[in-house]
């Protein structure tokens, strides 16, 4: 299972690829490294306001198996009114970019779209990231991306902890913050209202 984080303009900025065997996406986030930056207190903070709200951490799109994290905005499973759906298609379609990413992926390495069990597992890993990296080469060669990760990673950290102590109460608090489910409800809402407002401004100028 290729677990894959794109963006707009197909950059692949995140990529964990080998798990075996039968799993869903809880399973593969459970073993993925993709928090392992923010709870070390080490990912760049990326504050941004929404509906006159302030958030500090960026947030992922996600579909309805994955938990009620800080960092995870999912779709609503039953739309109730025109702006629970309105946000609905919105959120679910933004999710396609990553499908479209890999259908390129697959389109540019046809050694992706193949049969794969003469392969041992590590060989298939290199073959994954080797084709991800060279994608994300040739988007960066033809400008086609849209955010400039050499400025993205430039940040320094913000605390290096040599006490290992110090080292877990950094991780336990910034676990805390991320499966703060409040803030995901309160994100996803101003989310909605946020867009939702593109829609009744749109409706005043006709």
């Amino acid at each position: 299972m290729l677990e894959a984080i794109a963006s707009q303009d197909l950059w692949i900025w995140h990529a964990f690829y080998g798990m075996a065997g039968a799993n869903n996406d809880i399973n593969v986030l459970d073993n993925s490294p993709l928090f392992d930056d923010l709870l070390d207190d080490l990912a760049p903070v990326v504050p941004y306001v929404v509906n006159g709200v302030q958030y500090r951490n960026g947030y992922y799109l996600a579909d309805g198996i994955y938990p009620e994290w800080a960092s995870f905005v999912k779709s609503f499973t039953v739309a109730t009114d025109p702006k629970h759906t309105y946000f609905k298609q919105r959120q679910e379609s933004a999710r396609k970019d990553v499908e479209r990413a890999f259908g390129v992926l697959q389109g540019r390495w046809g050694l992706i779209q193949q049969p794969a069990r003469a392969y041992e597992v590590n060989t298939l890993r290199r073959i994954m990231y080797a084709g991800i990296i060279m994608h994300n080469m040739i988007l960066e060669d033809q400008n086609m991306s849209v955010v400039d990760w050499k400025h993205v990673y430039s940040n320094p950290a913000r605390s290096l902890q040599t006490v290992w102590i110090d080292r877990c109460q950094t991780q336990r608090r910034k676990a805390k913050e991320l499966r703060d489910k409040d803030t995901h409800i309160s994100l996803q809402q101003n989310l909605m209202n946020h867009i939702w407002r593109e829609v009744e401004e749109a409706s005043e100028e006709d």
